[in-house]
């Protein structure tokens, strides 16, 4: 049976990027780590099947990607739109938020995460 969460196989990619978090992350990391909203636990750089999202709450099951400057060619959306829903069809919620949000607003990403948790 493969295993959907966690494989093996993506240890090594997880790890990398964890450690090459990019600034948009690591500001949103600072509001997600230590179970500060609404007391869930997110996990970061997490594997879901072959892919790896940027944060995962396992409880709620719900992912947030951020989507940084590669993510605006035709085939980055395409790619990212393909992934996203192999990753919703096994019951996943998903929410996509991009880097100017992130700094522009971080209010209105937790609010969006609050209440996404909250349905």
């Amino acid at each position: 049976m493969n295993r959907v969460f966690t494989r093996k196989s993506e240890k090594e990619k997880r790890r990398f990027l964890r450690k090459n978090m990019t600034k948009a992350e690591v500001h949103h990391w600072i509001q997600l780590k230590n179970k500060q909203i609404e007391g869930k636990r997110f996990l970061r750089q997490f594997s879901i099947k072959k892919f790896v999202v940027d944060f995962y709450c396992p409880e709620a099951k719900l992912a947030i990607e951020i989507d940084g400057a590669t993510h605006i060619s035709k085939e980055e959306i395409e790619y990212d739109k393909n992934r996203q829903k192999e990753i919703e069809d096994l019951g996943i919620r998903f929410l996509r938020f991009d880097n100017m949000q992130i700094y522009g607003d971080i209010e209105l990403v937790i609010s969006k995460i609050r209440e996404t948790l909250n349905n």
